[in-house]
């Protein structure tokens, strides 16, 4: 890049800033205060040098205020420092003292992000070759895209870090909530029940004498406790389950679709007898997703139990499938789809259904309402999605989708 532009007469130096990036190879760079690295190319022969010397500070640097506000937006080919305006007093000062008289710049920046400059430096005076500007641009614009990329890259790799450790923290989480929650909840509930129990069996004298208003009680109030604290007990359970499935000890690798669906029926075999509803699974057994085999069945487990749970009175059929789909970039996946045949949901009731703690069920019906919430969460930890589609009277049909196998390049 500097040979090419030293190679016309004009061009006394090339001169590259870097703002937001340290040099691969640091050798004939030299930093400025911590804050740029500035690098110059001369012509052979040449004694001209325009950098501060090695160890000075960045007040040492060429400030250029009017030229670099300029340069912020486009490229700027000064063909005589004469020419420069009344503001740029400063500016004329730093050419005139350094010999220069003509220059061309521009800058490295990309959606108001500076990465740095480019500059090319001449002690003549005149017009700047139009094909040394084109070559100007295009390098610049190359160097910016390149510079973006590097930047894109790393922006990603530290979303991957942060992402990694805010895995850790919610495991973290998890594991507080099993030891400070689920104990003494599982104590709460054990004691209702016995002083439940005991209310029940209590001989008709002891209902009538001083401790009948407290047995009656008991007897009204108790119900709703268990209710309440098996509520409670669901919702600690929903987190730890998703902790364990969200732990680094599962590891993506392809799935078979119909095995995980063979589990997660018979899993539910005995809730869907006793409600009344038919499971109908209609899968291809070639079919596979790139993922991690606990999440899928997770997933799989909150769809159908959420579709067997949400039955017409007296029964219903739940139907599980697959179908073969591109992705937005043309990534092959797997949609496995749940459909009922059961109340259904309204379109604004389906807008808040993947809300934490949203649940739109009969007080009766158990659930914690972090189902859809924590699938959709594990589903996109896969490069997938969770979503469905209601209509009031008629069913639902939630379904996930996920790759059909590992990306290239992965």
């Amino acid at each position: 890049m500097a040979e090419h532009f030293l190679s016309e007469p004009r061009v006394e130096v090339v001169a590259v800033v870097l703002t937001s990036f340290t040099p691969q190879d640091e050798v004939g760079w030299t930093p400025l205060g911590g804050r740029a690295w500035v690098r110059e190319w001369t012509r052979p022969g040449s004694t001209r040098f325009f950098m501060p010397a090695p160890g000075a500070g960045p007040e040492e640097a060429l400030t250029m205020p009017w030229v670099s506000r300029i340069a912020r937006t486009q490229i700027v080919a000064l063909t005589d420092r004469n020419l420069l305006p009344e503001e740029a007093s400063q500016d004329l000062d730093e050419l005139a003292r350094t010999g220069v008289r003509s220059l061309v710049a521009s800058p490295f920046s990309f959606q108001g992000e500076m990465f740095g400059s480019l500059s090319l430096v001449s002690l003549d005076s005149g017009d700047w070759p139009e094909q040394l500007l084109r070559d100007f641009r295009l390098l610049t614009g190359a160097l910016v895209s390149r510079l973006t990329l590097e930047r894109s890259r790393r922006a990603l790799a530290e979303a991957l870090e942060a992402g990694a450790e805010a895995q850790k923290a919610y495991q973290q989480f998890y594991g507080a909530v099993g030891h400070e929650l689920r104990t003494p909840l599982a104590a709460i509930l054990g004691y209702t029940e016995v002083i439940l129990d005991e209310a029940q069996h209590a001989s008709p004298g002891a209902a009538e004498g001083s401790d009948g208003p407290v047995t009656a009680a008991v007897l009204r109030d108790g119900p709703a406790i268990l209710r309440a604290g098996e509520q409670l007990l669901g919702i600690v359970d929903s987190l730890l389950g998703a902790g364990r499935t969200m732990s680094d000890d599962d590891q993506r690798r392809d799935v078979v679709v119909a095995d995980a669906v063979a589990d997660v029926v018979h899993w539910h075999r005995t809730p869907a007898q006793t409600a009344g509803v038919d499971m109908i699974v209609v899968t291809d057994p070639g079919t596979t997703v790139w993922a991690h085999a606990s999440g899928v069945r997770q997933v799989l487990t909150s769809l159908v139990g959420n579709a067997i749970a949400h039955h017409r009175p007296g029964g219903g059929t739940v139907h599980i499938s697959t179908a073969p789909l591109l992705g937005e970039s043309g990534q092959e996946m797997v949609r496995i789809i749940v459909r009922d045949d059961g109340p259904g949901l309204s379109e604004e009731q389906l807008a808040h259904v993947f809300e934490p703690f949203v649940r739109f069920a009969a007080p009766r019906t158990k659930g914690s309402g972090l189902g859809l919430s924590i699938s959709r969460t594990i589903a996109e930890r896969d490069g997938g999605a969770v979503r469905g589609e209601s209509t009031p009277g008629v069913g639902s049909s939630f379904w996930v989708e996920l790759p059909a196998h590992e990306p290239r390049g992965a």
